[in-house]
């Protein structure tokens, strides 16, 4: 194996341990709360720490990267996460835990910036697609396992976080075996001032930002509420976290395909094709809710729909960007990926406390319809390199 190979594979198994943690994270301290009376406003606002973090981090990040490369951000941010989910056991509070929730989002948002960073600037464009989402599938991967280890907490509350926090620090200490590197150099425009910087990257590739807000809206409000909306409507725990489980299992197993055929077709059609496809699942699945079995079907099938929107995304940004600006790319479509995800939960709290029995996926549904839209509307077509 090759350097770069053992890099990227490297990369690839931080990531998935990363979304384990968020996989577990999101669902086990919903349930937590949902068992201990707290309101479902407050169980989402609580939820919204994690992405609070990754937008309070998010204007700083950047430089640093460029000044001292991207191995040293990965260890500074996996070493918040390891010692923030140790610390969950400790002190059960609901600000305790929101703190330590952000904390998790600034070092999370550490890991994944330098991470697809790291890759989308040394990788090839007709390569990219497939690279890229390996990176989304082993993310998958792991948030898909996430949830099946909430049921541990009826052992012990403090044994999920256990887990996780020992997994982590497995990971994060491979992260020692790769050599530093830095980004390209900025040139030109580029080069005078940060907000310089984004507004050329927004002009660039606005549209690939959308992507990201997708799936930080999916992620969040599917893991932090629907348990509490599906717990409501009596289903089962364990089968809760399958149905959970079963979305990210549809995502891992599109995301080689559908990042291969955007390399072929152009990252736009199959955004388009899967933000449509997955509005029209969730809202077949608000009529079959009844049915535990099929509403995991349903699951199943629109994780194979958006589940890759992240990586397809942060490939269409790259189509769009000249390189120079592909870390303010990446860091944008961090702050869209937050941004959707602190929407999530926090419209999906004031949903659930309105209509606390009815069409939660309705909500998911009208905003996939919305931003497909938006793509169709004023979307260009990236250039493609086969």
């Amino acid at each position: 194996m090759s350097y770069n190979q053992r890099r990227f594979l490297i990369l690839v198994i931080i990531v998935s341990i990363s979304g384990f943690s968020q996989g577990m994270l999101l669902p086990l301290i919903s349930v937590i709360f949902e068992g201990d009376g707290v309101s479902s406003t407050l169980n989402g606002l609580n939820a919204t720490g994690l992405y609070i973090g990754t937008l309070l981090i998010s204007p700083f990040i950047e430089q640093p990267l460029r000044k001292y490369g991207y191995k040293p951000i990965i260890v500074v941010g996996g070493a918040i996460v390891f010692l923030s989910l140790f610390l969950f056991p400790f002190w059960k509070s609901v600000m305790f835990w929101f703190v330590l929730r952000m904390l998790i989002g600034i070092g999370d948002h550490a890991l994944h910036f330098s991470t697809q960073t790291w890759i989308t600037s040394t990788t090839p464009t007709h390569k990219l697609g497939r690279s890229m989402s390996i990176y989304g599938m082993s993310f998958g991967l792991g948030f898909a396992a996430g949830p099946l280890f909430v049921p541990l907490v009826k052992i012990s509350e403090s044994l999920p976080f256990i887990v996780s926090s020992v997994l982590c620090l497995v990971a994060w200490s491979l992260v020692f075996f790769v050599k530093n590197e830095k980004p390209e150099a900025l040139v030109g425009d580029a080069n005078e001032t940060g907000f310089t910087r984004y507004k050329l990257a927004i002009k660039y590739g606005w549209v690939a930002f959308l992507p990201p807000f997708v799936y930080g809206f999916l992620e969040s409000s599917l893991n932090a509420l629907f348990p509490v909306y599906a717990l409501r409507k009596e289903f089962d725990l364990e089968f809760v976290s399958i149905i959970l489980a079963a979305f990210s299992i549809g995502a891992i197993t599109m995301q080689f395909p559908l990042g291969a055929l955007g390399d072929k077709i152009g990252r736009r059609k199959v955004i388009i094709a899967g933000l449509v496809g997955g509005s029209i699942l969730f809202f077949i699945g608000n009529l079959v809710e009844s049915s535990q079995i099929l509403v995991a079907l349903i699951f199943l099938i629109a994780g194979m729909s958006v589940g890759s929107m992240f990586s397809l995304g942060i490939t269409y940004m790259t189509d769009l960007t000249p390189k120079e600006l592909l870390p303010t790319g990446n860091l944008l479509c961090g702050i869209f990926f937050s941004l959707g995800s602190l929407s999530g939960p926090f419209l999906g709290g004031l949903y659930l406390q309105k209509f606390p029995q009815d069409g939660f996926l309705i909500l998911v549904s009208s905003m996939l319809l919305a931003v497909g839209g938006i793509v169709v509307l004023f979307g260009k077509r990236a250039k493609v390199t086969v």
